[in-house]
């Protein structure tokens, strides 16, 4: 999906100057922009300057490009921007200076390059694609929930723009899948930290990482076990109303899950059974959403 969706998006280019036939020109964008997932150098260093014609920067950027040597890709372009700032084609090697370093896995100088685009030329007709390189190259960075989730609530801002700005366009499709993703990933990341706190018996923190999936991430994949763990620190901590209100929601909306029969056999055991307290937040919640 993402690679259909960058080589379809991507700005159309072409040599500066040239008069190539269209099959070769045709033939030359496939290559440049198409997106293979990901290989890894930095573009970072710096050409030393030489004065030279736009023309013959941009072709040596292409030349580049089509080789696959997308650091030198990214270097060229750059440098277009840097000798010939205020030319037809800085505009362009702005925006292809980015996909090279999205290309090698330069994420910081690839959201960099884009948002100096965004900057630029906020009314470009191809300004929906430098967001949607930020937002991409924010996502791929996501890591495993053990660690911080910066990168994460990043992606997850970064993505909604997408959608808000440009709701009907095919980045926004895209943007909608992994927003979803995403915040599936922030949901677990709760999950954990809750967890962490019941084995610790700090019911009370335990509860509100529960409550943060409940209340924020109602549609992700980490509900019914969070309703099933407010069940285990309600009954904890004696609170049996509200333990029955989520194992109720809990059987209502997930009757055939382990989760729920988990949590019915835990009330069983004091002699309760699955009961939903209207006035209990966990319902309110819950409503409000359904």
């Amino acid at each position: 999906m993402l690679e259909a969706l960058l080589t379809n998006s991507i700005p159309r280019t072409i040599r500066v100057g040239a008069v190539a036939s269209w099959r070769g020109a045709v033939v030359g964008m496939l290559v440049v922009f198409s997106l293979a997932l990901l290989g890894g150098c930095s573009s970072n260093d710096e050409l030393p300057y030489e004065e030279r014609p736009v023309e013959q920067i941009y072709n040596k950027a292409m030349d580049y490009l089509a080789d696959g040597n997308y650091q030198k890709a990214a270097q060229e372009f750059e440098e277009v921007e840097r000798q010939h700032p205020y030319s037809v084609w800085a505009r362009r090697a702005t925006l292809m200076a980015a996909y090279s370093n999205y290309k090698i896995n330069n994420y910081d100088d690839t959201i960099l390059t884009a948002q100096r685009y965004i900057s630029l030329h906020p009314g470009s007709k191809d300004v929906a694609y430098a967001y949607y390189l930020i937002a991409v190259s924010y996502y791929e960075q996501i890591s495993d929930v053990g660690r911080d989730q910066k990168m994460t609530q990043d992606a997850l801002a970064a993505l909604t723009v997408i959608i808000q700005r440009f709701p009907q366009s095919e980045y926004a499709r895209d943007a909608r899948l992994k927003l979803d993703l995403t915040r599936d990933h922030l949901a677990g990341k709760e999950m954990e930290i809750g967890r962490y706190y019941l084995k610790k018996h700090d019911y009370i923190a335990a509860i509100n990482r529960f409550r943060v999936v409940i209340e924020k991430y109602q549609m992700t994949t980490h509900v019914p076990e969070a309703l099933h763990r407010l069940v285990e620190a309600y009954l904890s901590l004696g609170i049996k109303p509200e333990a029955q209100t989520a194992a109720a929601i809990l059987g209502y909306n997930y009757p055939g899950s382990d989760w729920y029969q988990d949590s019915y056999d835990l009330l069983a055991g004091q002699g309760l059974k699955p009961q939903e307290d209207k006035d209990s937040w966990i319902s309110k919640a819950w409503n409000s959403v359904f």
